[in-house]
C-alpha cells in the first residue's frame, strides 16, 4: 500500500530497468549504483509499506520534521537530523509523523558494496549540527548526484553518480573523519559558530530563541553582539543566507520555484518572492532570466 506522493516541491528520478540490466554487467556499477532517488519536503501523509521484499537498500535522511520506520515488528522514531538505511530483502514500512511531517532526502541503491555501507546503519543514526558538521556540503553533494542522473540516464552519468554516491555514503558512515577532513581545530568564536549553525540549517525555519539557545546566550544579548560583528540582526542575516542559496539554485539548477522555496526553508512562495525582491531588487523569475543571458 502506498499513499499518493504529491508534496509541494518534491523531486525524484528513477533509473529505467533496461539501464539497470546493463549496469549488472558493468564493473564499476556492479559495486554500487543508484536505482532511484529524490527529495520530499514537508511530506505530510507520506507512508509506504512493503510486504514483499525488494532488492534495493533504502536510505532516508531526515533533515527536518519527524518520521518513523518499522522493520522486523519493531517501530523506530526518526527525529530531525538523522538517517537510517533499510536492508534489502526484508519487508518494512515507513512514514512521516502526523504533527511534524519530515523533509527527507532518499536513495534506493544496490551493488556488491551496498551491504558494507549499510551495515551499522539499520538503526537511527543522528547527525547533530556542530561547528564542523558540513551538512550543507553533504546536501550539495546529493544535488550533484541528482543532477547527474536527471540530465539523462547514460552509462557515464550512472558511473559518475556511482562515484559521487560512494563519497556521499562515506560522509554518513565515517562522520568523524568527514568532519575532520577540512583540517584545523574547533572554532572558538561564538559568532563564527553561530553563523556556521545558520548555514547548516538554511533549509529550516529557525527562531531567534533557537539561535540563542545554540549560542548559549539570551536572545537580546546574541542580537546585540551578532549585529556588532556582522551589521545585521541574526534573523536578517539568516534570511540573507537563504536568499544567497536561492540565487545559487536559480542560477545553477533547473529546480522549480516551489522546490527552491522548500530548499531554503520558506514554505510560502509569496513570502519567498517578496523577501527575494526586497533583498535582490528583482523577482526570482527575473533573476533566473537574467542569469540565462
Amino acid at each position: 500500500m502506498k499513499i499518493h506522493e504529491g508534496f509541494s516541491g518534491q523531486r525524484s528520478v528513477v533509473v529505467p530497468q533496461l539501464i539497470l540490466d546493463i549496469a549488472a554487467t558493468d564493473r564499476v556499477l556492479q559495486s554500487l549504483h543508484i536505482t532511484a532517488m529524490g527529495y520530499y519536503p514537508k511530506a505530510a501523509n507520506h507512508y509506504r509499506t512493503r510486504r514483499e521484499p525488494i532488492r534495493d537498500f533504502v536510505l532516508i535522511y531526515c533533515v527536518d520534521g519527524e518520521g518513523w520506520y518499522e522493520i522486523a515488528g519493531k517501530k523506530h522514531k526518526v527525529p530531525t537530523n538523522s538517517f537510517f538505511i533499510l536492508p534489502a530483502g526484508i519487508p518494512h514500512a515507513y512514514g512521516a509523523a502526523t504533527s511534524s511531517p519530515w523533509t527527507i532526502y532518499w536513495v534506493h541503491f544496490q551493488g556488491i558494496l551496498a551491504p558494507d555501507y549499510a551495515s551499522s546503519h539499520y538503526e537511527v543514526c543522528r547527525i547533530t549540527p556542530s561547528q564542523k558538521s558540513r551538512i550543507c556540503e553533504r546536501n550539495e553533494l546529493f544535488e550533484e548526484i541528482f543532477s547527474s542522473l536527471d540530465r539523462g540516464i547514460s552509462s557515464d552519468s550512472l558511473r559518475y553518480a556511482s562515484a559521487l554516491f560512494h563519497h556521499y555514503l562515506a560522509t554518513l558512515k565515517y562522520i568523524p573523519e568527514y568532519r575532520g577532513a577540512t583540517g584545523g581545530g574547533e572554532q572558538e568564536d561564538i559568532i563564527d559558530a553561530t553563523i556556521h549553525y545558520l548555514e547548516e540549517n538554511v533549509e529550516k525555519s529557525l527562531t531567534l530563541e533557537q539561535m540563542a539557545e545554540y549560542a548559549g546566550f539570551s536572545p537580546s544579548y546574541l542580537s546585540s553582539i551578532f549585529k556588532k560583528r556582522t551589521g545585521y540582526a541574526p534573523l536578517t542575516y539568516f534570511n540573507h543566507l537563504k536568499i544567497r542559496q536561492a540565487c545559487r539554485l536559480l542560477t545553477d539548477t533547473g529546480m522549480k520555484m516551489n522546490t527552491i522555496c522548500h530548499k531554503v526553508g520558506i514554505s510560502d512562495p509569496y513570502y519567498f518572492s517578496r523577501l527575494f525582491s526586497k533583498v535582490i531588487g528583482m523577482s526570482p523569475s527575473e533573476y533566473r532570466r537574467r542569469s540565462e543571458i
